[in-house]
């Protein structure tokens, strides 16, 4: 646990970066600091591994004060993943990753074993372990800084805006895996972002942070999104709050149809308006207009790449964006392994969440009903 105790910073020109800021990171959870530039989200998180010094105020890791703790023997006790990875260019990847336990004193073989090791945890290929950083792309890199700071298998993870400097889509797979991981280890982390929707993703509970560095509200997502504090808050997490809110209510058994579909290299047989493409093993690859294909076999660059595939089992919201986004208005819904199940239309899924949100009638108060259960898991 992390616990920040009115700590305050002012550095020497008289700005105040964080002002008595109390707030709590509980063990083998996400904390997620978010806010506006010059909110003190970075000064926050260095001041947990001393790479800044609070001016008033006191950071206690599991109930030691970090102020008392020798500053070097705490760093090497701490994960650490910054934007580009930060990585050392003259520096192998199995180097890079090695880098904490050499100054731990561990053994070479050990050494050697753990960064391969922590290659593939964090899903990359044993072979790229020789290249250097430079020869790899950025989400890689991203992938390498995350295993370094994972290498002496620390309790505690301090990630200040890691996945910001890729691509969305990348982003998009980097938090995927990211989540994935912190299912197996159940780290004590704070994540900085201003990005709300990672926020939102990835945090086990959310603290805002106004201009000037003071916590306006900290919240697990769901909550914030339903009770923003104030004005500010509810500014801060956007006016598509409630559509973001979706992510956490379950989809139910939607009412899923049955898409024709072509295979890449087959004639199109059916002339509707838009036909979803799938290879061999029944995974949607994208969407053709059999009218501009004609007679000919389907090619990859007819494929149209508009819309996001969901789950099933997934959330409303990625139910309605997959709809929403198709540009055959039906959205594409797969399997845990990703295999085609169906297609559902918007309007239906607006309708589950028109039932998910209706209360049951109190027995006593047939006009009012009970209260809603908004509970529900990360989507």
């Amino acid at each position: 646990m992390i616990r920040f105790d009115g700590v305050t910073k002012q550095f020497p020109d008289g700005t105040t970066a964080v002002d008595d800021l109390s707030l709590t990171a509980p063990t083998g959870k996400i904390t997620v600091l978010v806010g506006p530039s010059g909110c003190g989200k970075t000064t926050s998180l260095r001041m947990v591994n001393r790479m800044i010094e609070p001016t008033r105020g006191g950071i206690s890791l599991d109930g030691q004060d970090t102020g008392r703790m020798d500053a070097a023997e705490l760093r090497r006790g701490i994960g650490y993943v910054i934007q580009h990875a930060g990585l050392f260019p003259h520096r192998t990847v199995l180097d890079n990753i090695g880098t904490v336990p050499r100054l731990l004193g561990w053994d070479k073989k050990k050494v050697k074993d753990r960064s391969r090791e922590l290659l593939e945890v964090v899903g990359l290929d044993p072979k790229l372990g020789n290249r250097y950083p430079t020869q790899l792309s950025g989400g890689q890199q991203q992938r390498v800084g995350v295993a370094r700071a994972l290498a002496a298998d620390p309790p505690v993870m301090l990630m200040d805006e890691p996945f910001s400097a890729v691509d969305p889509i990348v982003r998009d797979q980097l938090q995927d895996e990211f989540l994935r991981l912190q299912d197996e280890l159940g780290k004590t982390i704070v994540f900085v972002t201003h990005d709300i929707d990672e926020a939102i993703k990835l945090g086990d509970q959310v603290a805002v942070l106004r201009v000037g560095g003071t916590l306006a509200q900290v919240a697990e997502p769901q909550y914030l999104l339903a009770h923003p504090a104030d004005d500010f808050v509810a500014d801060f997490v956007g006016k598509d709050r409630g559509y973001r809110a979706l992510q956490f209510e379950h989809a139910p058994r939607l009412t899923l149809h049955s898409e024709p579909s072509v295979v890449v290299g087959e004639t199109p047989s059916s002339r509707a308006s838009w036909l979803l493409v799938v290879d061999d093993d029944r995974t949607p690859l994208g969407w053709v207009e059999p009218a501009r294909v004609g007679d000919r076999p389907v090619a990859s660059e007819d494929l149209h790449r508009g819309g996001t595939v969901a789950r099933a089992s997934g959330s409303l919201r990625g139910a309605l964006d997959a709809a929403l986004s198709s540009p055959a208005r039906r959205g594409v819904l797969v399997d845990n392994d990703g295999v085609l199940v169906g297609t559902v239309r918007a309007h239906e899924v607006l309708t589950a969440i028109e039932e998910t949100e209706r209360p049951e009638r109190d027995e006593d108060d047939p006009v009012h009903g009970g209260a809603m259960d908004v509970s529900g898991e990360r989507g």
